[in-house]
């Protein structure tokens, strides 16, 4: 099934299922419209229910193909590599090119990478932050919906494996963020006093992760 949003034709992927209550648009990476709903919807409703909602689908998939542009090639602390496949053991950074054994694990690589580096930018931030709060603990995992994560009752903060493709200062203000969360449980307004007490660019910071 096809369809023409702002006049381009995407291809509609439809999944039926008898629980539906509700119809639910997304799209994704490979920028097609997937469709969930109710087994009793018939696809001239699903046609009118996508014209309905365009001006939406035309967000989303805008959002994607920059997502998608955003991350093709390699990615290391905010620099973009050309990536040359070797046969080569493991992976090895160039200027400009990256070369990667194909049978490389590349998220086991950004781990390893990361427990060092998130740990040290993590000690330096606890060090310097201008608050009194307890030393907390690192974990490390990839997250699709947060840069972030700050558990208050252990003192454990998260912290997402993808920064590691962001520059430097991204991961910083992540790790300032969790750690005010020691402080402040929500997102009130003394939370982002404090956050800009200690990472004064936050909010252009916040903007591009956003991106």
């Amino acid at each position: 099934m096809q369809i023409k949003v702002n006049g381009k034709n995407y291809d509609v992927i439809v999944t039926k299922k008898i629980g539906n209550r509700n119809t639910y648009l997304r799209v994704k990476d490979d920028l097609k419209i997937y469709v969930t709903t109710n087994t009793f919807v018939s696809n001239k409703e699903i046609e009118d229910i996508i014209i309905k909602n365009q001006d939406s689908i035309v967000k989303m998939i805008n959002k994607e193909e920059k997502r998608v542009q955003n991350n093709e090639g390699f990615l290391f602390l905010g620099k973009r590599y050309d990536i040359i496949y070797t046969t080569n053991p493991g992976i090895v950074l160039g200027q400009e090119k990256v070369f990667v054994n194909r049978d490389v694990d590349i998220d086991k690589w950004y781990k390893k990478q990361a427990e060092k580096l998130f740990q040290e930018h993590l000690d330096i931030a606890y060090k310097s932050f201008t608050r009194k709060i307890p030393y907390p603990t690192l974990t490390i995992r990839k997250m699709t919906t947060r840069w972030g994560v700050c558990n208050t009752r252990d003192h454990r903060v998260t912290l997402n494996l993808d920064l590691m493709k962001k520059p430097i200062y991204c991961l910083d203000y992540v790790i300032m963020h969790e750690l005010s969360h020691l402080i402040h449980a929500n997102h009130s307004k003394d939370f982002w006093s404090l956050v800009e007490e200690n990472c004064p660019d936050y909010k252009k910071i916040k903007k591009i992760l956003k991106e």
